[in-house]
């Protein structure tokens, strides 16, 4: 199977773009720049291992959040790290969206967010999908709290009961 490669269809800030990201994401860098007539016109990338290519010439005002690009993070700090970076400049959405200030779309969630809002008991279950639906960026410590903290007290004063 062939490589799979992303392809991003900027205006004219394709190589902007690309140094931007590259700036971002550890494992990552900017490859061959395509000039043409004294403009960029496409720049392959690759991001934390992931490849992509950033093209210039795109006539629509934006991108559209049909697609976005997931940043799957293991910490909090991470989490916080990656959203500072990727929403200067764009504006915030919810559940962990943002748009960049080139208006990529973008995902910034833990990498087991299944796990995190899934419970057996749905009543746990319902309350972390409730906290994370009233986010922008991510809290994973409030989730879980929302998905454990009324039972976990309850099951303390059950313990001191007698």
């Amino acid at each position: 199977m062939p490589a799979l490669q992303t392809c991003l269809w900027f205006r004219s800030e394709a190589e902007e773009a690309a140094r931007h990201y590259v700036a971002i994401f550890p494992n990552s860098k900017v490859g061959q720049v395509l000039r043409a007539g004294g403009g960029v016109v496409a720049v392959e990338f690759v991001l934390d291992g992931a490849p992509f290519l950033a093209l210039n010439g795109r006539l629509e005002t934006a991108f559209t959040d049909a697609c976005s690009i997931l940043v799957p993070c293991d910490t909090q700090e991470e989490i916080d790290r990656y959203w500072g970076a990727l929403v200067q400049g764009g504006a915030e959405g919810q559940c962990g969206w943002l748009t960049d200030r080139f208006g990529v779309s973008w995902q910034v969630a833990p990498r087991d967010f299944a796990s995190l809002l899934s419970h057996p008991d749905p009543v746990r279950a319902r309350r972390a999908m409730q906290a994370m639906m009233g986010m922008r960026k991510i809290d994973v410590a409030a989730i879980r709290e929302a998905r454990d903290g009324e039972l976990a007290a309850a099951g303390a004063a059950d313990a001191t009961s007698p």
